[in-house]
């Protein structure tokens, strides 16, 4: 907020061709090694013009069927592209070679959608991190097959942070990612990095079309400024991961929960009874993520850049009492 106030003093060009624009974009091209760089409004924006970079009419997406594309993003890709996606079940939201290879049949029958992309998120809608090692294997299958790869990088600090690597590590296994701003502090801002050039042409003219070129963009800049500053954007989501450790190891230890997911980000995913999830509720506002159709359901829990140690110790304690309380 504070970087937004100081680029609000005196005059810019407009439509990003502002001192501050042109410094976050050189900034995010350094930090990945991307060629480009193209500031938007949403995560869900990101990922329609990163996309629209690589596809023809013809062709699809494959993805994991748990993916915020395929489930939280209102038919985006569908409405917007046109492009058909190909949804994939995982076990823990990640993508294999194998899980791919399925879905590339019908490739040279003009009768059907042709697969082109894979998609992935880093992290995961589950919560869990592709390893760099999982990342080449995806990046070599991809090659071998003719297919471009796009990672959904609405939390990809906390992927960075848990991995121990840089952005460029993780970019170098994708042609086109996004870098999330707005789950890491930032109010409104995400970035489309593109890792070449002959992929970049013509994006500006994609965002115009999509809707998300600002006129004021240096207000977009000034946040993608101040969150690679100092490093500012990994500091946060390390942080994050940290206080999620901490709330995963609290519930874990109470009487009928279980971790469902390894916890690997900011995301912790424990799974209870349902009339446990259903006191819960009464007084908290808890997420509940999918019902098991056994009696029990999976709740997600996340943390975030200003999620103090106290907010997490308060918390486990308060939904203690209210288990023993109910129970007794």
């Amino acid at each position: 907020m504070a970087a937004i106030a100081a680029a609000n003093d005196g005059d810019a060009v407009a439509y990003g061709d502002d001192d501050i624009t042109r410094t976050a974009i050189a900034q995010l091209c350094d930090l990945s090694g991307a060629q480009s760089a193209h500031l938007v409004f949403t995560g869900t924006a990101a990922n329609i013009l990163g996309l629209s970079l690589m596809l023809r009419p013809y062709e699809a997406v494959i993805c994991a069927e748990s993916s915020h594309l395929n489930v939280d993003e209102c038919g985006a890709a569908e409405r917007v592209l046109g492009s058909k996606l190909l949804p994939v079940q995982t076990p823990d939201g990640k993508l294999t070679p194998g899980l791919i290879a399925s879905r590339l049949t019908g490739r040279g029958d003009e009768h059907r959608v042709q697969p082109h992309v894979i998609q992935i998120a880093q992290v995961t809608e589950l919560g869990t991190c592709y390893s760099l090692d999982e990342l080449r294997e995806l990046r070599v299958f991809g090659q071998e097959h003719g297919l471009l790869i796009y990672i959904d990088g609405a939390r990809i600090a906390n992927a960075a942070a848990y991995l121990d690597c840089s952005l460029a590590d993780i970019a170098a296994h994708a042609d086109v990612l996004s870098f999330g701003g707005t789950k890491n502090g930032a109010l409104g801002v995400e970035a489309v990095l593109v890792m070449t050039d002959r992929l970049a042409d013509g994006a500006q003219y994609h965002r115009k079309q999509q809707m998300q070129l600002a006129s004021k963009m240096r207000f977009l800049g000034a946040q993608a400024a101040a969150l690679l500053a100092d490093g500012l954007w990994l500091t946060s989501a390390s942080h994050a991961n940290t206080m999620a450790a901490r709330l995963a190891s609290a519930l874990a230890s109470l009487p009928g929960v279980r971790l469902a997911y390894p916890v690997q980000s900011n995301a912790v995913f424990t799974e209870v009874h349902e009339q446990t999830a259903q006191r819960w509720q009464n007084d908290f506002n808890i997420h509940i993520w999918s019902e098991n159709g056994d009696g029990n359901c999976v709740l997600r829990w996340m943390t975030a850049f200003d999620t103090s140690a106290a907010d997490v110790d308060q918390l486990a304690k308060a939904v203690e009492a209210t288990m023993v309380s109910r129970e007794t």
